[in-house]
């Protein structure tokens, strides 16, 4: 397996990181941040609820703001973890504070492209695209990144610490397969539960107690998961290690192979990579 990069956090040399957002994600990252170490008095996070700013609060310890602005002012790095609808109209607003300070950009939102970004902060700005997924929520999750040509080496650093609290993260070459790591990893979760699901519902119909079947199809794949990420064997190794011939893993693998299922799989990934490209594309209109 390739070298895994290490959750770590921001170091002393970062004053202030500001989330602009309260949501899941923005909480994800909060509370992985806070947990392996992070001072959450340096942590900012804008958001107009009063309720989830108080939740926040309470919860990390964090400093909450109902004004972006106000929670930006002396930060090293600002996280965009707001819907991509809403991205246009939060830059409009964060553009003169961001210009005299010029911290680290950040971007979480799903699809947006950094130059949909410098269009309307100007092209002055170190910006970091990411896409994080939900398992991030539960420190477990993969990230994907992409930095413009200004952000450097100890930014890039100061980034893959702030994802990298919530999970692995690897740097992509090329903005466009940004698009590729939203169908992998970015919609991957839904795949895998979708997979869950048809087991659970199998063997439910073969005679299995739902509740037996769900702990078993849930334990399973956790085992699996860890197996690849734990050990040094690729995917293949390991599926050729459990089918024996003539065994029952074998005879159930025919069966998938000859459904087609590993040009469904690639299908599937096409269709997300292209809605990606789609949505980016619309935020233009």
């Amino acid at each position: 397996m390739p070298a895994i990069i290490e959750s770590r956090v921001p170091g002393p040399d970062c004053r202030a990181i500001a989330f602009i957002g309260g949501g899941n994600m923005a909480r994800s990252l909060i509370g992985a941040l806070v947990a392996h170490g992070t001072d959450a008095a340096t942590v900012r996070v804008a958001e107009p609820r009063p309720d989830a700013r108080d939740a926040l609060a309470r919860e990390f310890g964090v400093r909450t703001f109902p004004d972006n602005p106000e929670a930006v002012s002396g930060a090293d790095c600002v996280v965009l973890a707001v819907k991509p609808q809403v991205i246009r109209k939060v830059c409009e607003g964060l553009a003169e504070p961001l210009r005299a300070s010029r911290p680290l950009l950040i971007s979480i939102a799903a699809g947006v492209r950094i130059g949909q970004i410098e269009r309307v902060l100007g092209a002055h700005l170190a910006i970091v695209r990411a896409m994080p997924n939900t398992p991030a929520l539960i420190g477990s999750g993969a990230a994907g990144m992409y930095a413009n040509e200004r952000v450097g080496a100890a930014q890039r650093v100061l980034a893959e610490r702030i994802l990298g609290a919530a999970g692995v993260v690897r740097w992509i070459d090329d903005e466009a397969q940004m698009d590729v790591v939203t169908a992998l990893s970015g919609s991957g979760p839904a795949y895998f539960f979708l997979l869950v699901e048809a087991m659970e519902d199998a063997a439910a119909r073969l005679g299995l107690p739902r509740d037996t079947a769900r702990v078993l199809a849930a334990q399973t794949c956790l085992g699996a998961g860890r197996m690849l990420t734990e050990g040094n064997e690729t995917a293949m190794q390991l599926r050729k290690r459990v089918t024996s011939p003539p065994g029952t893993t074998e005879a159930a693998i025919e069966v998938l192979e000859q459904g087609a299922f590993r040009p469904l799989v690639a299908r599937a990934m096409d269709a997300a990579t292209r809605r990606g490209a789609e949505l980016s594309a619309a935020l233009d209109d």
